[in-house]
């Protein structure tokens, strides 16, 4: 019979969206192995609770971020991606407002801090293909559901709603086919307030409809840009 001895671990990436930019939250580390290294929060699962309590305590633990969702993304299990032993690792994904929260790093992080997507240091592990499969999963989950209304401002112009999409897919979108599509979806309310950007005349300012945009994700709208 063979001795096994493989360990359990959890991983978050979450990332951060803010102006026109896509960040994501990494650790220094203080300990071996890839001691001052950076990484994906994370850590091992304790015996007695759950993959999604153990995500959500070590991210807290490590950067000072409480997270109200994290979803899970894949399982990451090759035989060699830790030096120390045989450890399996279920990572999740976020997206939230940097702004709003303020780091902390604490237990196995000597510093936490957000990086560009385009400008990453050297990552511990196989946290590099941990992070492109959670890119990919974002960029190809915004183009079927309708998500990240929630790191917009309470009252937005149309153009701040399509540079959100822009910049998480990372490439252009047809804007007159894009905003018949939300449009459609009855998910925004539109206000009678206008703002002034730049020269241009003033935009119609739009409000996020919370029950109508749940409503279509419990449905798993097909959401296609």
């Amino acid at each position: 019979m063979r001795n096994q001895s493989i360990k359990l671990s959890v991983d978050a990436v979450v990332f951060g969206y803010e102006e026109g930019n896509i960040s994501v939250l990494l650790i220094k580390r203080k300990y071996k192995p890839f001691i001052g290294k950076w990484a994906i929060p994370g850590g091992f699962v304790w015996n007695e609770e759950s993959l999604e309590n153990a995500v959500e305590r070590e991210l807290y633990e490590e950067t000072g971020l409480k997270i109200n969702y994290l979803e899970q993304l894949y399982t990451f299990g090759k035989p060699d991606r830790d030096p120390r032993t045989r450890i399996v690792s279920v990572a999740y994904f976020g997206l939230v407002r940097p702004s709003i929260y303020k780091l902390y790093a604490s237990t196995d992080a000597e510093q936490v801090q957000w990086f560009n997507i385009d400008s990453l240091p050297e990552l511990s592990f196989d946290h590099y293909e941990i992070l492109l499969t959670a890119i990919e999963r974002l960029r190809g989950k915004i183009t079927y559901e309708p998500i990240g209304f929630e790191l917009l401002d309470k009252k937005f112009p149309f153009s701040d709603l399509e540079k959100l999409y822009t910049t998480l897919l990372g490439r252009e979108i047809d804007r007159r086919n894009f905003r018949k599509k939300i449009l459609n979806l009855n998910i925004l309310d539109e206000l009678e307030e206008k703002v002034s950007k730049g020269s241009g005349r003033p935009a119609k300012l739009f409000q996020f409809n919370k029950k109508k945009y749940f409503q279509l994700k419990k449905e798993g709208i097909i959401f296609e840009i």
